[in-house]
């Protein structure tokens, strides 16, 4: 029997709470790579500041992409 393509098969229920897990390691993950990048520029520049610039910079990256991700799943989701 063909499938409908007016109507998708539904999701697996581990691919979703894969998909949804994802956004809440989205934000740490960022920030943790903003601080880490901005103590190694320190390292380099001999600077005392460029690790909060990190971490403002990786938190501002981390919700725009949970925005993104947030807004893609809202739109995959079915109508019914």
């Amino acid at each position: 029997m063909p499938e409908d393509p007016n109507h998708p098969p539904k999701p697996n229920a581990l691919v979703s709470a894969a998909r949804y897990s994802e956004i809440g390691f989205i934000i740490p993950a960022a920030v943790f790579l903003g601080y880490a990048l901005g103590r190694l520029g320190d390292y380099w520049l001999h600077t005392h500041w460029l690790y909060l610039a990190g971490v403002i910079f990786g938190a501002v990256v981390g919700f725009a992409q949970m925005i993104r991700m947030a807004s893609a799943l809202s739109r995959d989701k079915p109508d019914d």
